[in-house]
């Protein structure tokens, strides 16, 4: 049976429900979304699940894989919503897993940081991002705990949604491997002791190169 199947057939254990966590990654279906700025998101969950050795299944409002680690279940959830209804497919997964709002992550992109710089919060406002917006709507809360990662703001006044639909430079996408792998041991801390400690681990500006110093200046 599958795991999509076994969930729509069973009620949620509260016992189980307390070491359960949904970690929600935003992005845009379709392939020519899929290498942009914008689903930062859903490539963080793709290197999770790959490393974890589990697949995404298509499920409401979104794909969905299964990480067990250490009596912890990770629900990963890449919402088919499209962006700016994230909201819908975090609310339906909520509600459907029992999962309380302080388990609940969201990984997406930044642009107002340098690339690979990440901001994690346990709460807090949207800062403009249509994304955390509705789902803060529609959970009717900003208590959970958002992960904001950069993806750089190289372009002109009034560029900012061609930007973030464009893929990222080479050298960018050479690092996004070990910048994924960074955020899955940030996630785990955030799980496993809690996210004041994951805070200390991921908020480290990482060192510029000199071509990113000068776009800085």
């Amino acid at each position: 049976m599958s795991l999509l199947r076994l969930l729509r057939r069973s009620k949620p254990d509260p016992a189980v429900s307390e070491k359960s966590y949904l970690v929600v990654g935003l992005g845009n279906i379709g392939a020519e979304y899929a290498a942009t700025r914008h689903n930062i998101g859903f490539m963080i969950l793709d290197a999770w699940a790959q490393a974890s050795n589990v697949v995404f299944e298509p499920g409401r409002y979104g794909d969905m894989a299964l990480v067990r680690d250490k009596g912890r279940e990770f629900h990963l959830l890449k919402p088919s919503t499209y962006m700016n209804l994230s909201g819908n497919a975090v609310r339906y997964w909520q509600q459907k897993l029992d999962i309380v709002l302080d388990h609940i992550l969201v990984i997406c992109d930044d642009i107002n940081l340098p690339f690979g710089t990440l901001r994690l919060r346990a709460s807090g406002s949207d800062g403009g991002h249509n994304g955390l917006k509705n789902i803060a709507e529609l959970l009717e809360s900003q208590n959970w705990a958002r992960l904001r990662v950069g993806v750089g703001h190289d372009f002109a006044q009034g560029q900012q949604i061609d930007f973030v639909l464009s893929a990222f430079t080479e050298e960018q996408k050479k690092e996004i491997p070990e910048l994924a792998k960074k955020i899955v041991a940030g996630a785990r801390t955030w799980a496993f002791v809690g996210i004041g400690q994951a805070m200390n681990q991921l908020n480290i500006r990482p060192k510029m190169t000199e071509k990113q110093q000068k776009n800085e200046n």
